[in-house]
């Protein structure tokens, strides 16, 4: 039986083409192209015909594995520096009335870590605050919003601003104030002739390409440009957002919304970042823009959902230099808040995206930050707990935990009994 066989000619996808073709391109739009492909082939799920999502990860939802090598915890550094400011440990305090005050400011500095104090809180609005954050400890849940609204009215006063830095800065500690975009260009004179190290302006979301209609938006690249302080700025929670936020000049870019345990974002306004993924995407960032600009580093903060000592360690792993402690921090027995925490979403006066939560007392600033612990559900010994991990995983510096493997292993308590 005789079988004709075809004949075909195949042409090979690696055939050089007749015509030069010259390409021109960056190796930050070949990653952001390969991400956004591998993204579609591995990453996404189906909401419905019409609509896909891209799957993320809480810091729950994730956990570090051991190395072959591992160290004694006495021998690893946690030390941190942004900017020309050297610090013991890579914590900063959360700018937040139930949080800190000038004197707990002063404390945390002490202690080692940077305290930044809220220039559009209580401290700024009122001489005396004492008496206010007694009756707010004690507000029922059904007036706490409706109050606080009515408390945080009050305008600012521009002298208690540059008194309360100058309280800071003669303690001797590196001095740090944060102020909303909404007010940054109303105030940031005050804030940069009290003298202040570390300029934070920090919102719920914050982008460099703000757009409005009713007034004139903070121009954040020309206004760094001018500033001769170094600023940290955000929130933000992806790698888009955060890559322009680096372009204008800020020293660090903060992940996440803030006020995690205080806001209520998600059932307001449906938007919400899972704080494993918006470190990895932002810290991706910091690397594209670290090969765009000839090797600039911009510090990536967690700012949101820290609050035990293993999100601690987490957050590190994902790729951030430096957490900011809110609700941990509330829980301090010098705490201004008595137990209680909030946020500046709390006391908006048209949309409130927050809360006053209870939280609790679980020790003084300095148990919860270096011990001992009297407790098991990691409220207490932050830094003991990072040494350790860092032990555990071989790591003899915080930058190197960055590398450490990380599994995908979703937290049950059940599980863990």
């Amino acid at each position: 039986m005789h079988v004709q066989t075809a004949q075909v000619k195949r042409t090979s996808c690696l055939t050089r083409p007749s015509t030069p073709v010259h390409v021109q391109t960056s190796l930050p739009r070949i990653r952001e192209e390969a991400s956004r492909y591998t993204g579609k082939m591995s990453n996404e799920v189906e909401i419905g015909r019409g609509k896909r999502a891209r799957r993320a990860y809480s810091l729950d939802d994730i956990a570090l594995l051991p190395a072959r090598r591992t160290r004694d915890p006495e021998d690893v550094n946690v030390g941190w520096q942004i900017d020309a400011y050297h610090v013991d440990i890579p914590v900063m305090a959360a700018p937040m009335d139930s949080v800190m005050s000038p004197q707990t400011a002063i404390d945390f500095g002490r202690l080692g870590g940077i305290g930044v104090l809220d220039l559009n809180g209580l401290w700024t609005r009122y001489k005396d605050p004492e008496p206010i954050l007694e009756e707010i400890s004690h507000l029922s849940e059904e007036e706490s919003i409706a109050r606080l609204q009515q408390i945080y009215s009050e305008p600012i006063q521009p002298r208690l601003i540059t008194e309360r830095l100058a309280q800071i800065r003669d303690a001797g500690v590196v001095v740090a104030g944060k102020l909303s975009p909404q007010l940054t260009q109303k105030y940031w004179r005050y804030v940069v002739d009290a003298g202040v190290d570390l300029f934070v302006i920090r919102g719920s979301t914050v982008s460099a390409e703000h757009v409005s209609s009713r007034h004139e938006p903070l121009n954040l690249k020309r206004f760094i440009y001018e500033l001769d302080v170094p600023v940290i700025v955000g929130g933000v929670c992806t790698d888009t957002a955060a890559l322009h936020l680096m372009r204008t000049g800020a020293a660090g870019v903060l992940v996440g919304f803030g006020g995690g345990a205080a806001h209520s974002t998600r059932q307001s306004l449906g938007v919400h970042a899972p704080m494993a993924t918006a470190i990895a995407d932002v810290a991706a960032a910091r690397r594209d823009y670290m090969d765009e600009s000839g090797g600039r580093y911009v510090h990536v903060i967690a700012d949101g959902g820290i609050g035990r000592s293993g999100d601690l360690a987490r957050a590190i792993a994902c790729g951030a230099d430096a957490v900011m402690l809110g609700a941990a921090l509330a829980r301090a027995k010098e705490a201004p808040g008595q137990g209680w925490h909030w946020g500046s979403e709390a006391t908006h006066p048209d949309m409130p995206r927050g809360q006053r939560v209870h939280v609790g007392t679980s020790g003084t600033l300095e148990q919860i930050l270096y011990g001992p612990s009297t407790r098991a559900d990691g409220s207490l010994n932050f830094v003991g707990a990072l040494k350790r991990t860092m032990a555990s995983t071989g790591y003899a510096e915080v930058k190197d935990l960055q590398k450490v493997e990380v599994v995908v292993s979703p937290y049950r308590p059940s599980e863990a009994r």
